[in-house]
């Protein structure tokens, strides 16, 4: 079908123009298929089960232009990543020139968002998707179209239970029209049944995926034909591709082997002169994203001024999307990447080598991925527009191992998916959540929500019974419900959008605060016996430390507590972030507690959450007025990682635990000073200079300073 035929399904003129300057000419068969099976008539559910890069983005998209021209309301478009928040969005924002409106919301947990009212379309994740709900923000009302990007990962056992209780909930409110997109999964004929929704399946792919093993220089292909490359080591085989203008995505299941295989690939690989000079420029973005570059920086800098690059969770976010620009870019050769790179953003390569099909996993060691991971990382083979065809192989090391992967990943069947919903930890929020919200204020609403989950259509619900009567004693013995209302905690808790055990432990310590004498550890320890924070694993290495650490702490514990592996690791845990708020650096930090920036900001940006958390609780329960103004000097502290001196400085935008350091420093150690200060005593001072000075001095004195915004300000974060 040509694309000038859209017109015939209600797609505007202009709309089609865009298309066609994306170089879209023709849709696929599976676009083709939803289209002549009604998929813009908004009259039906749809799920689009068809492999990475086949034109699901497109489907909805015309969906949500023909629905906001047809019926106005807004369009919920929900992706399980941040990451892919932000391309949704730059796919989206192409329609503003027509009017479409479209924000992003990934953050900030604690509001309903109410700009958001002012636009058609709006991109976030699932989980603050369900904060909205708990919110009750009342645009949510005009949501008619809910998209669900990758809505396969309802078999997630961390994100499915809230995208599934979140699809429930959104039945009830204002049953939107749904699409569903989903990888090839093997039971999608059950989820559309879940939906009620017209299934669209389909293996089509526009550029041929060849998939394989790899074994000493030969490929043995999924249809039984054998290719002698006549190249034996792996790395090597990776670098013909290269020579020859490809890309490559290499994956391994540990961070440090992303770094040190990128590493030894950046030693081998060779490039132009004008590509080096390009790269070079990242490489210096890259190094410079952090005030002070660690390790990590310097290793990844170093890697992509070769055209290498490691991608892994433990770089910050603003050095993955450099990465992922440069590889889109073709400036980035080869990636070396961590499973999460698969299930997040789309960047496609000519060839794909999967190295490690086993990842550790704790208390169980290492264990096989499942199928579906491993076709997720495979099916990143092929780019369109530039590549026929994609290869894509698993690295085998024996004829015997070679055997298993072809029949075990390469010949075997995605996995079905299953519900995640029945697990208590899961529950205990979502049903506190049911109940703030007045979407069910009785047994018989509890169960009508329940009734529409995927859980409920692949089990008996009395599987599910004995878990929601627990959860609900719980509720009640915690002051959290009372007959189906939730107390005013209750309803607190919800919005914070914390885990009702989690909120236990903090009105446990805010109590106890009040009995003894405290510090900040003492409460940078008690966040740390929350379900969200996440303890740091603890090494051989750091046993006598944090066993010196308790008993120097003890008697500020908010807890008694008995020496055991848990209470070590949160005690590691709390004095990282002790170390962080005494403005310890980056790379200090990575040396002494194994965390990269990455991992470091995504712990800080919790913990600045649950600290705010609990002087949000502590006001519900009229906890004392020096605890709640301790702790929002600490969650300050927490959030710009400084010192008790430095708290008032970083209140001033643009100012961080690095200038505010410059500026004390230099004698300016309160908002005051700032005030009083001459803009030449600021400009002069060593990392400052003229127009930063201005800005500072402004937004003391309480001046707006306005200057223009390169970025979309609709883009919010948590944390700013």
């Amino acid at each position: 079908m040509r694309v000038e035929e859209l017109f015939n399904y209600g797609i505007p003129e202009k709309v089609i123009e865009i298309l066609k300057r994306e170089n879209i000419e023709n849709l696929y068969p599976p676009q083709e298929e939803a289209l002549k099976k009604g998929l813009l008539d908004l009259k039906r559910n749809f799920l689009i089960s068809i492999p990475t890069a086949g034109g699901k983005t497109l489907l909805a998209e015309l969906l949500s232009l023909k629905s906001i021209i047809i019926r106005g309301g807004k369009v919920l478009y929900v992706v399980p990543l941040r990451a892919l928040a932000s391309e949704k969005f730059k796919e989206f924002k192409k329609y503003e020139e027509i009017g479409v409106k479209v924000a992003v919301s990934t953050g900030d947990y604690d509001s309903s968002d109410p700009w958001l009212k002012d636009y058609h379309i709006i991109i976030t994740t699932s989980e603050k998707a369900d904060s909205l709900l708990r919110h009750r923000a009342s645009w949510l009302s005009d949501v008619n179209l809910l998209v669900v990007d990758e809505i396969h990962l309802l078999n997630d056992p961390h994100r499915g239970a809230t995208l599934e209780i979140l699809i429930a909930k959104l039945k009830k409110l204002v049953n939107p029209l749904i699409l569903g997109l989903s990888a090839t999964v093997k039971n999608a004929e059950e989820i559309a049944s879940w939906l009620n929704a017209v299934l669209i399946k389909s293996n089509f792919r526009p550029v041929k995926l060849k998939e394989g093993v790899f074994i000493r220089g030969k490929i043995y292909y999924k249809d039984g034909s054998v290719e002698d490359s006549g190249i034996e080591d792996y790395m090597n085989f990776v670098l013909s591709y290269i020579k020859n203008g490809a890309q490559a995505l290499i994956f391994v299941n540990r961070r440090k082997d992303s770094q040190s295989l990128a590493l030894k690939f950046s030693k081998k690989i060779k490039l132009d002169k004008k590509t080096s000079i390009e790269l070079k420029k990242i490489a210096d973005e890259v190094l410079n994203v952090l005030p002070e570059p660690t390790e990590v920086c310097r290793e990844l800098s170093k890697c992509v001024s070769r055209g290498v690059a490691f991608h892994n969770a433990g770089l910050a976010n603003a050095q993955r999307e450099i990465v992922e620009e440069a590889f889109r870019e073709n400036l980035i050769k080869i990636i070396v990447a961590t499973p999460t790179l698969a299930a997040g953003v789309n960047l496609p390569a000519r060839l794909v080598l999967i190295r490690d099909y086993k990842r550790y996993e704790t208390n169980l060691g290492y264990v096989y991925m499942p199928v579906m991971e491993i076709k997720q990382m495979l099916g990143r083979a092929g780019r369109p527009k530039y590549d026929n065809i994609g290869i894509a192989l698993i690295l085998a090391k024996s004829e015997e191992e070679a055997d298993f992967l072809l029949e075990s990943y390469i010949r075997a069947d995605v996995e079905p998916i299953y519900s995640k919903l029945a697990v208590e930890s899961t529950l205990r929020g979502q049903i506190l959540s049911l109940i703030a919200t007045n979407i069910a204020n009785s047994d018989e609403e509890l169960m009508a929500v329940v009734k529409n989950t995927f859980f409920s259509y692949q089990s008996e619900l009395q599987h599910i019974r004995y878990i929601i009567d627990k959860i609900l004693s719980f509720l009640e013995e915690n002051m959290f419900i009372e007959n189906y209302k939730a107390t005013k905690l209750g309803k607190r808790v919800s919005e914070l959008y914390l885990d009702p055990m989690s909120a236990v432990y903090l009105i446990e310590a805010l109590k106890n605060a009040e009995k003894k004498e405290f510090n900040e550890f003492s409460f940078l320890h008690a966040i740390t016996k929350t379900s969200e924070l996440g303890l740091i694993y603890l090494r051989k290495k750091d046993y006598e430390m944090c066993i010196e650490e308790f008993y120097e702490n003890k008697d500020y514990l908010l807890f008694d507590e008995e020496l055991d592996e848990f209470v070590l690791a949160e005690i590691k845990t709390a004095l990282f972030l002790r170390d962080w708020i005494n403005e310890c650096s980056e790379e200090k930090l990575l040396e002494k507690y194994g965390l990269a920036p990455g991992d470091i900001y995504n712990k800080i940006e919790i913990a600045e959450w649950l600290i705010y958390s609990m002087r949000e609780i502590g006001k519900i329960i009229e906890a004392d007025k020096r605890i709640l103004k301790f702790l929002e000097n600490l969650r300050i502290r927490v959030k710009y990682g400084v010192k008790e001196e430095l708290a008032e400085l970083v209140k001033i935008e643009g100012i961080g635990r690095a200038r505010a350091r410059l500026l004390y420093n230099a004698g300016f150690k309160s908002l005051e000073d700032i005030k009083n200060a001459d803009i030449k005593e600021l400009e002069r001072i060593k990392g400052i200079g003229r127009k930063l000075a201005e800005k500072i001095k402004n937004k003391a004195m309480g001046i707006e300073y306005k200057e223009k915004k390169e970025y979309q300000t609709t883009l919010h974060e948590f944390g700013g």
